[in-house]
């Protein structure tokens, strides 16, 4: 039986939202094995002189947890 779990990640770009979740996914996948998906729970913007300068996403990373024995899943 497998079990998961869930890792908050906050990540920016100046960009796009869309390229602030690939920047979050991209640093997680180099530290978190067995990734079985993602979600976005909150997009964000920070706006200097009335343009937007970042976009910040929070989003939470479901990856499967290494069995006991050592021959987790990836």
């Amino acid at each position: 039986m497998a079990v998961a779990s869930v890792s908050t990640i906050t990540s920016a770009s100046t960009k796009s939202w869309q390229d602030a979740v690939d920047r979050g996914f991209e640093r997680a996948r180099k530290t978190l094995r067995g990734i079985t998906g993602l979600q976005v729970l909150e997009e964000k913007a920070r706006v200097e002189d009335g343009e937007i300068i970042e976009y910040l996403v929070t989003m939470q990373v479901i990856f499967v947890l290494d069995d006991e024995s050592g021959g987790g899943r990836d």
